[in-house]
């Protein structure tokens, strides 16, 4: 264990100071595994993790629903999104930042990416809401932290990963997010309607559209719903497994985006190339987060964890309160999906021992680092946002999101309490 635990320092301390998590992990995996086994054995285990992983068939769903993703933004769906939302919530009080929201979550249902989403609607909604008077706290803090969103309602990128690395159930992840994701939307919400009450200048009232109006541009979005009800009702309707569901999306997406005439030959290489780079990034992460696990389970680190629990007497909720506490902590220092890789398998190991189910513990860890995009120093969320708005300090934004973060600890204590808000969909598919 204890040089489990120096092998953890070391791949901190070389993140830290600039040097990739996924070379980090390889190097330290793999060297940690020369010390316990022997050069030879590490380098076989390295080459045979590599070959396992390119040749995971299940990972396919992977790049297309990335490629869904991108097909939908490169046809500007965004705006319309948008648009559609400001319709339905713009004449509240702050009625743009909850329009924010409502399009980030729409948006996430077809990207499954946080940083994709909050890039998508920093472009989008800030030019408006500086018009209308909003302040740019409550503005680029709705942006940052409606992304989140994303990764929780599906088809999320993170759920897939943690599903295929704990050979988990993606259907009942997808499902396991309905409630949390839909109160989670609400609870954003509720932070702008307090905000906004506490310092009504932040974001004025907009004006009351006309019901004509409202369907007039919901109804522009009639493709994209038809391509998530295909792909959601074909999957959990049996027609589809996920990895078919995926491929239908990415085709579908690129339909539209050619009838829309958004795609031409070149937009579609663009697009092909991007998830292509997305997908090599996910899995040299892979890569080195199962290179990392080998040598941490060699070293017996998962088993002294789960001894050290049981001697500590910690009940399910006082383990997982600890394990939240880490995740915040580690979240402000290491990129999400790096995270996610590094450390779901040896706390799965660690709380199934205590009766958690592996569908829960997922829906936790995605909720626990997605709030890591958010906190500082690290907060990609965050820094996505500045890079498209250079003008707007990074302080400024931090503290936008403050709210919101508290919407997201909420959450997380709901379903550690009731955790039948995640359980109880899941039955309703074999």
């Amino acid at each position: 264990m204890t040089l489990a635990l120096i092998g953890f320092a070391a791949v901190l301390v070389l993140a830290f100071i600039g040097v990739p998590l996924a070379f980090s992990m390889i190097l330290i995996g793999t060297a940690g595994f020369a010390v316990l086994r022997g050069l030879d054995p590490a380098m076989t285990m390295l080459a045979q993790q590599v070959v396992d992983v390119s040749s995971n068939y299940g990972l396919s769903v992977l790049p297309m629903f990335i490629l869904m993703g991108l097909f939908i933004f490169k046809a500007d769906i965004s705006e319309e999104l948008y648009d559609a939302a400001n319709a339905w919530l713009g004449h509240l009080k702050g009625g743009l930042a909850h329009a924010t929201v409502l399009a980030c979550g729409l948006f996430g249902a077809i990207s499954g990416s946080s940083i994709a989403a909050s890039a998508t609607m920093s472009k989008v909604a800030i030019p408006p809401m500086r018009r209308s008077g909003y302040h740019d706290a409550i503005s680029t803090g709705s942006i940052a932290s409606g992304g989140v969103l994303a990764a929780v309602i599906p088809p999320s990128v993170p759920l897939i990963v943690y599903g295929l690395l704990t050979e988990t159930d993606i259907k009942k992840l997808f499902l396991g997010t309905l409630f949390p994701g839909l109160i989670l939307v609400l609870l954003f919400m509720l932070a702008i309607v307090i905000t906004i009450g506490l310092r009504p200048k932040l974001g004025p009232q907009g004006q009351l559209s006309s019901m004509s109006e409202r369907l007039r541009k919901t109804s522009k979005l009639w493709s994209v719903f038809v391509l998530l009800l295909l792909v959601m009702g074909g999957m959990y309707g049996g027609l589809f497994t996920v990895t078919e569901s995926a491929g239908i999306g990415a085709m579908g997406a690129l339909a539209i985006g050619v009838v829309r005439r958004r795609l031409a030959i070149k937009d579609i290489i663009n697009c092909m190339m991007e998830a292509t780079k997305i997908t090599t990034m996910i899995f040299v992460i892979l890569f080195g987060a199962l290179t990392f696990a080998n040598f941490v389970n060699l070293s017996g680190m998962t088993f002294e964890l789960v001894m050290l629990i049981e001697d500590l007497g910690l009940s399910r909720v006082g383990v997982l309160i600890a394990i939240a506490l880490i995740y915040l902590v580690m979240g402000c220092v290491m990129e999400s999906m790096g995270l996610l890789i590094l450390t779901a398998p040896i706390f799965l190991a660690v709380v199934q021992n205590l009766g958690v189910d592996p569908i829960w513990f997922g829906i936790f860890v995605v909720m626990m680092i997605e709030i890591g995009m958010l906190t500082p120093p690290v907060g990609m969320n965050v820094f996505t946002v500045k890079a498209i708005n250079p003008d707007i300090p990074l302080t400024t934004i931090f503290a936008g999101t403050a709210p919101f973060l508290a919407a997201c600890i909420v959450i997380i204590g709901l379903i550690i309490a009731w955790p039948d808000l995640v359980m109880a969909p899941t039955t309703w598919v074999r």
